[in-house]
């Protein structure tokens, strides 16, 4: 192969490089969201409690975050994000202080607590009486590592396609 041949191989690769980079920052994304509504409630192993059934949470990673890489300063950039208010609580973890909630009362028939803002002059419950501290489900480490993950896989891909294309 001459040297010419060689240059208009490494320009086509030089070409195809950006394409090949963004596809794979947002197949990491996507897989980032899908780890971390994995860990989100309500899971199969996760179904009770208030405001962990409704799949709110969860719905939106998908949502909220911004998949489409946008190119900054030479990097593509994406985002994982859950603009949910309670998000970063069920993500890291929390205190239960013990407080009154109005509405919040223990459904005689399923067992679970419930919150009805209907029912806030005739129900309530205490709570952090029992529970000092809600552990975090770390949903957010859980998609970074799926995203470190995929960005290897792909990249070793990637170096292989680029040898096909030396050869």
């Amino acid at each position: 192969m001459t040297l010419d041949e060689h240059i208009r191989q490494l320009e086509a690769i030089q070409a195809d490089l950006p394409g090949m980079l963004s596809d794979t920052a947002k197949n990491a994304t996507l897989r980032a969201i899908e780890a971390a509504q994995d860990k989100t409630p309500p899971t199969a192993d996760s179904l009770g409690g208030t405001n962990t059934r409704t799949g709110e949470l969860k719905q939106h990673w998908a949502t909220d975050s911004r998949t489409e890489p946008e190119l900054q300063g030479g990097q593509y950039i994406t985002e994982l994000n859950n603009d949910k208010d309670y998000a970063s609580y069920v993500n890291d973890g929390h205190r239960m202080d013990k407080h009154f909630v109005p509405g919040l009362y223990l459904n005689e028939t399923s067992g679970l607590l419930e919150y009805d803002p209907g029912k806030r002059s005739e129900a309530g419950m205490m709570v952090g009486t029992k529970t000092k501290y809600v552990e975090g489900l770390h949903m957010t480490d859980a998609a970074m590592d799926a995203y470190q993950q995929t960005v290897k896989t792909e990249a070793e891909t990637l170096c292989r396609r680029i040898e096909e294309m030396l050869k």
